[in-house]
């Protein structure tokens, strides 16, 4: 039996700011949403390495939910990016707006591309130019801080997630299963 639930109407997401969770919280609505046989992309901008847990749970949900890893191993250096980097989210970019307009995903997923944004890696005319491309059935996350204030203004739903109190502060490295 088929449950699938297509939308009627996709709207534009942004989860932001200081503290864990907003790569969390998008890969839960890409849960609930495979859950229902809807197809959701996550592109993810910055990440290389892992595997990340996500990765692992993906090939478990396919054909319902594809991620796609961007991005050199390690930190990008924001106030100096290599030129790697750079080119690495501009190929993630034109990957996210095939993703958003070929007709084949229900949700799309931009997984830091705020940071991207932030760190010049890419530019936010062009973020904002992908996201008035989103055709109308198809619902639309970006995450990462630092959101640039023409991004939060052009979305219809903005979450901050602010750190009140974080356990990285009393050493606690990322957790396997948890933060990665």
């Amino acid at each position: 039996m088929r449950i699938s639930m297509k939308l009627e109407h996709g709207y534009i997401q942004v989860y932001t700011g200081n503290c864990k969770g907003k790569t969390t919280a998008a890969l839960g609505l890409a849960l609930r949403a495979a859950g229902r046989e809807m197809m959701v992309c996550m592109v993810q901008f910055m990440k290389g390495g892992g595997p990340y847990g996500e990765h692992l749970a993906a090939e478990r949900l396919a054909p319902y939910l594809t991620i796609i890893q961007t991005g050199r191993e390690g930190w990008v250096d924001k106030d100096n990016p290599h030129p790697e980097d750079v080119r690495l989210a501009r190929e993630a970019l034109v990957t996210a707006k095939e993703a958003l307009t070929g007709g084949r995903y229900d949700i799309v997923i931009l997984d830091e591309i705020n940071g991207a944004v932030s760190f010049g890696l890419i530019g936010v005319d062009d973020v904002l130019e992908l996201m008035r491309s989103k055709p109308a059935h198809v619902e639309l996350v970006l995450t990462g801080r630092n959101a640039d204030e023409k991004i939060i203004e052009a979305a219809d739903l903005v979450t901050e997630m602010r750190e009140i109190k974080h356990y990285y502060k009393a050493g606690v490295p990322a957790r396997i299963g948890i933060e990665k």
